[in-house]
């Protein structure tokens, strides 16, 4: 019995992503980067990437298009990166939240202890 989301032909995914595994080193994708076409599909766009531009039309978590391509994460940012070097998408990234001052987070923490 296959597992829900696991695709059973690794062939399939080797052919999709070119033998690539990992997106371009460049390319910053995490799963609630959001995704917006730029464009319309053209004909003889591979089928997935096709979908993908159909789905994005409005803002799209990677994880949405994913889910709904029924890929792993790992091979959607492999297909959206083909995307966005072509132009045909643009990502918007999650901003990455400013840690504290570790100087100032003990200094917290000794006041607390002080109470």
């Amino acid at each position: 019995m296959s597992r829900p989301g696991r695709d059973d032909a690794p062939d399939r995914l080797y052919t999709l992503t070119g033998g690539r595994s990992r997106p371009d080193a460049s390319d910053r994708w995490d799963v609630v980067t959001l995704v917006v076409a730029e464009c319309d599909p053209v004909p003889g766009l591979q089928s997935e990437h096709a979908a993908i531009l159909r789905m994005c039309r409005q803002p799209t978590a990677v994880v949405e298009i994913a889910a709904e391509l029924g890929l792993p994460v790992s091979i959607t940012k492999i297909l959206l990166s083909d995307l966005l070097a072509a132009g045909r998408v643009s990502a918007r990234h999650p901003r990455t939240a400013a840690l504290p001052d570790p100087d100032f987070l003990e200094q917290v923490l000794v006041g607390l202890r002080n109470l």
